[in-house]
This record gives C-alpha cells, structure tokens and sequence, in this order.
C-alpha cells in the first residue's frame, strides 16, 4: 500500500483490494417481509451494477420460477459485476443455478453445505466422510459449468479446525475459486474469526490459489466487526447487504463496510470498488422496495448519521466541521442544500432538489411525484428533504402494485359510530365500500377486508412521524401473516388514516406476490 505525495489519495495493491459480494437480492429478501417483485429485483440490482458492487447474488434459482427469472434477467442485464445464483449442494440446484446465470458477462455458481457437528447431526443427518464426497461430487458439477465456482462451509464458525480444513481442501482440490467461511448464526468474534481464516489458510494447500470470503450474521451486533477481522485473518471477499437486512438481526451492512475502509485507511489498508457517493440512494432504494425502514441513527444513512441539535455540537460543527464528523455528508450521497421547497416552487426546482436526493427519475415518475408534492404542499407548512424522500420512496414502492387507494373518508370522535368509506383500484377497476369498526384504523381496515377478502393475521400497526410538527407526514408500517408468509407494507400521508390504509394495501399487494410464488413452487412439485 502506498500513498502518492501529491494527493490525499491511498492507493492500494491488487492484494489488499476487496471484492464486495452484495446478496441484498438473496439473504436480504429472506428477511421475513422483504419480498420484492420482479421489477423491483432489476431496479435494485441496476443499482448496484452502477455503484460498483463486484458480485451480485441475486437469488436462488431453484426456490421458485420467480427466483430464477429474475436471476436470468439480472445475468443478461447487468453491465458490468459478476452475477451469482445459490445452490444447494444438490445437482439439481447446481444445474438450475447455471442455467439462471449462463447469459451473465460473469456468472458464478455458489453452492454451500452445513460442516458443523450440530448441523449434520440435526439438519444433514449425514457423517463427516459422506459431506466430504458430497462437497467433492457437487463443486465438480458446478465447475464443469461455469469457471466461477464459490463454495461455502454453513455454520463454519462452530465446525472444528481440522474437519473444516479437510472440506476447505476438497473443495479447492474439486474446483473452487472463493472459499467463504460463514458465521452463519453471528456467533463468533472479531479476533476468533481471523483466527479461524489464519489457521485454514496456513493449513490447506494451495490456499494461496482461491479468494477467501466472509459472510456473517448480526445477530451478537458483531457482523460488521468480524467481516473487517477476517480482512486481517486473509479474507479478501466480504459479503453483505444494503441496509445490513438479511435473516433474524441481518447481515453485515455494506455501507458500514465501505466507510470503515475509506475513512480508516489507516488501520484497514484496502480499497473496495464502490463509489460511496450512491451509498444513501441505494439505501433508500431498498427501504422503499422491502417496505423496511431505516432507523434514524443508523451508521452512515440513518436520518440521524449527519444531524447535530445540541448547541455544543452545533457550535462545533460551524467553527470547524470535522470536531464532530469523520466524514462528509456529501462522500456518502447526502447533499447538503439551502433550497427551501413549498407550494410556490415550479417543476425546475423539484427536478433538482430531486437530483441533489440521489433521484432520477423517468418522465411519467417525475410528474407522478410533482402532482404528489404539490398536494403535499398545499397541506404542510414546511416541506423537508425527508418529506420528499418518503413521497418519492413511496411511488416507487407502490408503482406495479395491483391495488391501490384512490380515497377514503372516515368518520370517527367519541359518540360514534365509527366508520370508513373507501375506494380501491384493483387490477384497474375502481371498487368502493363502506364499513364500520371499532375506531377509524379498525374501520378502514374492515373495508379493505371486505374489498379484498384474507385470513392475515394484523401482527404489527405502527405509526411514526417523518418530520416535525402538528402538519407532519404519518409514516405507518403494518405487518400480516397468513400461512407462515410475513409480509411488511409502508404507507406515508399527511392524514395518519390514508398512511394506514396505504401500509395496509401494501402489505396485501406483497401477500399477494407470496401467495403467487407458493402457488408456482407446489405446482412445479
């Protein structure tokens, strides 16, 4: 690693550059919730081709015909990163998982199987010598079909040293390119899991000729933490997510693992290929699509990551920025702006505050969100970033939705009855009925019912403001389940009711693509 004494600039060797591996399209949508649809899959994954993600996991062909369409799709479309389907180590998955990604620029197979004693003792109900054979007969079947073959040892953080070598070696020995060595429950810590990449490395021959990877759970609050570690230990491939979403407590975030290394330079001497300057654009992509909010003081894209309100910080921060930022809003995608937006400002200064938000959008989006401010102006005194950010978000989580709100009226107070009047568009046909409850959420929510009969079960209603004041947007989430499927809906208004109304409709339009996916994978049974 070595510094140019001219520039700022660190420049790193092709040794210390590390490859990111996004899997936001695959472990992010097992998130129970996070279903996306198929156009939202392509958005997100244009996305991060853009922003310089290396790998994209963008799915599991074998789970569904959905799964592996928008595999296909994400393979013949991204321009420039190596696009990855997951395997079982089963050669039906390996062979689907090939088929989904053979039109990719760089297709890679990833194929993984448990090596931990718990693990095949209670899910493999296999022994030591038969995974051994099953890892040695299945990363053979994927590098006869692709030259990118990743292998991943499940559960590797509580395997023993001496088995996980011997798998580590007969899967180089059979073919693999990237050997990923899991954390998959977030049980290890930072200095046993470099450890653990150390000894493997130093033990199985011809190490030195496969990348190394990570891929670690949040579920201890270490997952960013041990990805970091294992850079030390050798690993030179970190798996990761928008937002840190992913099973149980997520992911390793990839906006936390960017910044760390780019402000840090000091004490983690890589590069990564990632153009920081997206990382809160696609943050809010994936929000919107999942339906999963960001928590306010999330690291580096919360709401909160650049705001100061006590007076002490506050007087810091304008005598000299860096007494309380280490680094600029601006180097992540958050633009600093004195641009005051209301009900006077024309089409020009939204097309730019938009463009300042990290947001391009196309003709018919662009005029769909003016109309949608304009109200919102004509409502609110003061109309924030964060404001057009969530009307913005919105559209475009809701843009191919089946169903939609078209108006609602609600009558409610102490003297009752009571009740709600609503209209829906479904498939494009407007359908309007009136129902009563007990309270006005309880009376909407019993029109929808009666416009789109279901047996979920509501699990989560809950409401927060996007902004200050009485006049302030209602951000509500709700959460169903019917079935075992958990779905999220989002819906942001002025009027806390049609917010409610709009998260439900939501969570329904994602039921709907579940049931949709179930129904496809027990007839291809």
């Amino acid at each position: 690693m070595t510094t140019d004494p001219n520039s700022t600039e660190v420049r790193v060797s092709d040794a210390d550059r590390v490859v990111i591996f996004d899997t936001t399209l695959r472990d992010g949508e097992q998130c129970p919730g996070a279903t996306m649809t198929y156009e939202e899959k392509l958005e997100v994954a244009e996305c991060l081709d853009q922003m310089g993600v290396d790998i994209i996991e963008a799915g599991f062909p074998i789970a569904s015909d959905g799964d592996f369409e928008a595999v296909s799709a994400i393979a013949g479309r991204v321009k420039n990163a190596t696009v990855a389907g997951l395997a079982r180590a089963v050669f039906a998955d390996i062979d689907r998982a090939g088929d989904a990604v053979k039109h990719a620029k760089r297709g890679r197979i990833h194929t993984f199987v448990s090596t931990s004693p718990i693990h095949l003792a209670h899910q493999m109900r296999k022994t030591e010598a038969e995974v051994l054979e099953i890892i040695t007969a299945t990363v053979t079947r994927a590098r006869n079909l692709v030259e990118d073959v990743e292998w991943s040892a499940m559960d590797a953080t509580r395997t023993g040293i001496d088995y996980l070598c011997q798998c580590v070696d007969a899967a180089i020995k059979a073919g693999a390119t990237t050997i990923n060595l899991p954390d998959t429950v977030g049980y290890a810590t930072p200095e046993e899991y470099a450890a653990m990449f150390r000894m493997v490395r130093e033990r199985v021959p011809s190490s030195d000729k496969v990348r190394f990877s990570t891929h670690c759970h949040n579920d201890l609050g270490l997952a960013v933490a041990n990805s970091l570690a294992a850079l030390d230990g050798g690993a030179r491939q970190i798996e990761c997510t928008i937002n840190g979403i992913g099973e149980r407590a997520g992911n390793a975030a990839l906006e936390e693992i960017v910044m760390a290394i780019k402000t840090r330079a000091d004490r983690l001497p890589y590069a990564t290929g990632i153009d920081a300057t997206m990382l809160s654009r696609a943050s809010r992509l994936v929000s919107a699509v999942t339906n999963f909010p960001v928590q306010y003081n999330k690291a580096i894209v919360g709401r909160n990551a650049f705001a100061h309100e006590s007076g002490i910080h506050q007087d810091g921060i304008l005598k000299y920025q860096q007494t309380y930022e280490i680094m600029t809003p601006e180097s992540v995608g958050v633009g600093k702006s004195s641009l005051v937006m209301g009900k006077h400002s024309g089409r020009n200064a939204f097309r730019s505050k938009l463009k300042e938000l990290g947001y391009e959008l196309g003709e018919n989006a662009f005029e769909d969100a003016f109309v949608r401010f304009k109200s919102l102006a004509d409502r609110k005194k003061h109309v924030y970033d964060e404001d057009i950010e969530a009307l913005v978000d919105e559209g475009i989580a809701h843009m191919h939705d089946r169903m939609k709100v078209v108006s609602l009226t609600v009558i409610a107070g102490n003297m009752g009855p009571q009740s709600a009047t609503l209209t829906l568009d479904i498939d494009g046909v407007q359908h309007t009925v009136q129902s009563a409850g007990n309270g006005p959420v309880d009376s909407i929510f019993n029109a929808i019912k009666l416009l789109v009969p279901h047996e979920a079960k509501l699990d989560l209603y809950q409401v927060h403001a996007v902004t200050e004041g009485t006049d302030a947007q209602a951000e509500v989430s709700v959460r169903l389940e019917e079935g075992g499927r958990v779905v999220t809906g989002r819906g942001a208004d002025t009027d806390t009711m049609v917010a409610s109304a709009r998260a439900y409709v939501s969570a329904l339009n994602k039921l709907l693509v579940k049931r949709q996916k179930t129904a496809r994978v027990q007839q291809a049974l």
